[in-house]
Order: C-alpha cells, then structure tokens, then sequence
C-alpha cells in the first residue's frame, strides 16, 4: 500500500507543477563546426550564439564522416537540438538541423552570407531576448516545409524562462521561401514617439485611412523594424528520417552543388581556349601550305616571276 500512495503523490504532484495544463517548452541547441571553416563562417556561428541564448557552443568536430557522434555530444550537454556546420573546401557551408536522437535531420546549402559585422546595420536588439518568428505562408503548402519549419522553429524560437533569458521580445526573424530557397533575415522591432512632421510626411492630414490605429496623434508610438543582421539564404537538400542517418524522406533533385558548377565553369573556359588554340593551328597550317612561313614549307616557283626571266 505503501508503494501505491507514493505513486500516486507523484503523479499528482507532477500534475500540480504543470501550471494550467501547459507544457513548459524545453529546447536546448548545441552548435559546433567541423574542420576546416572560414573566418566569415566563424563571424556567423558567433552572431548565431549571441541571438540563441538557450544555445551551447562546442570544439570543432574532427570528422565529417561519423555525424552520428554529434548525437552523443547531443546527450553530454543535455541538448536536443543540433546545429552543425560543415566546412567544404574552405568555400562551400552546408548546415544540418537535427531533433537528437531520434531525428529528423535537414542538410541544407549556405548561400549569400552576410555577418553582422559586415553590414554595419543601425539596428541593435538585447542580448539575451527573445525572438518573434514570422514565417511565410509557403512553409504550409508542402509538407517537406512543414518539417523544415518545425525544426527552425525548435531551433531559432527560444522558449520562455530558459536560461539566459531576458523577459522581453525586441527583434524579429524572418523566414521566407522563394525560388525554392530559405531567406533569413533578423529585424528590431523599434518604437518612437509620432511627431506632426512623420504625419505630414505619411500624408495622414489628407488621407485619414493611412494612419494605422497605434499612431493616429502626436505623442503616440509607431512601430518600425530596423535590420540588424546576419542574412543568408539556405537550400534544402535532403532530410533524414533520424538523427544524422536513416532513410532518405525527401530529396531536392533541382539541386546543383557547388562542385560541379565550378567545374562547368573550368570545362567553358578550357573550351575557350581550345578553340583559340585550334585557330591558330589552322592559321599556321595554312601559311605554311602557301609558303607565307620562314622555313617552313617551299613556295610555288611561278614561271613568269621577275627572278625566273631575268634569271
């Protein structure tokens, strides 16, 4: 009986420290790169940890084969999010999301990077607070992006009371899909006080339907977004059913990588200069049939040259 009233005070405890039936949000996120990253790539994983303060930064990782051990890494530090990035060539970023341990994972390419360093954006927000995140309605008309959502969302939305944490909302990240593309920007979210020369400026004097409801009078505050940084875009490739492994559920075959756009470039510039190289066979050739070249070749002696009758 003993046994039974313990089990029973636990549940109801348990069921007592939720407060309103609500789950209390728990995301952790290990972030780590591999061997091998650039300076810009470093600038990015920093800004990165300074906007996730629910994040935890790792060594590099010294392989890029055996991505099941970021699973175990996962575990040590209590995390059950990971964002990896992996350096390739010291050019090409790929960046895999991953729900440790049981997945999914998302490998997807790293394009367009611009740190915050490199922008110089007015812009600023706290460190430590949290983010609003605004996706685009594309995200619900495909159920691949349905995934890739709920993993930016598990991964960039930092949950209430976490560690770090600031009690305050002051910036804004922005996911939008287009041309098959993940465009990632960041925003504060700024408020100042509406003067008569913002209202004349807007037009609000003659047109009453442009004032927005929060500023209709001098003295009010009028909401405005100021970007901050960074920026980079990102295409889907593959995603995993677990964690870094498994069977592949979706697959982007209009994908081209990095690689073999460089090589096409290499094989139009050879052909150039192939064809050039050609050309000027062919125009040697020819000077030497008709005897245009020193040492190469006899000209036809004609018979009514001025050196054969005057001979």
């Amino acid at each position: 009986m003993a046994s039974v009233y313990k089990s029973l005070s636990k549940n109801s405890t348990t069921k007592s420290s939720v407060p309103n039936g609500i789950r209390k949000n728990k995301q952790k996120v290990l972030i780590l790169s591999s061997r091998g990253v650039t300076y810009r790539h470093r600038h990015l994983l920093n800004d990165l940890y300074s906007l996730l303060p629910h994040s935890r930064r790792d060594a590099k990782l010294d392989t890029k084969t055996q991505l099941y051990q970021l699973n175990e890494i996962a575990e040590l530090y209590n995390c059950n999010n990971v964002l990896f990035f992996e350096a390739r060539k010291g050019k090409d970023l790929y960046i895999w999301m991953s729900k440790a341990p049981n997945g999914p994972t998302v490998k997807m390419h790293l394009q367009n990077l611009h740190t915050m360093s490199e922008l110089h954006f007015p812009g600023n927000c706290l460190k430590g607070s949290r983010p609003i995140l605004s996706f685009d309605s594309t995200f619900d008309s495909a159920p691949f992006l349905l995934v890739i959502k709920e993993l930016l969302t598990h991964v960039f939305g930092v949950p209430e009371g976490s560690r770090k944490t600031k009690p305050f909302i002051d910036h804004v990240m922005g996911f939008t899909v287009a041309d098959g593309k993940i465009w990632i920007r960041c925003f504060q979210i700024s408020e100042t006080a509406v003067t008569k020369s913002d209202l004349r400026a807007n037009g609000s004097d003659n047109d009453p339907a442009v004032l927005t409801k929060a500023a209709k009078k001098p003295g009010d505050t009028k909401i405005s977004l100021t970007e901050i940084g960074p920026r980079f875009v990102l295409t889907p490739i593959v995603i995993l059913e677990s964690s870094f492994g498994g069977p592949v559920i979706y697959e982007n075959k209009e994908f081209v990588s990095p690689n073999q756009i460089r090589s096409e470039l290499r094989l139009r510039k050879a052909s150039r200069y192939n064809r050039r190289s050609e050309q000027g066979l062919e125009s040697r050739s020819k000077k030497g049939e008709l005897g245009l070249r020193t040492g190469v070749g006899k000209r036809k002696i004609n018979e009514l040259d001025e050196h054969v009758l005057f001979a």
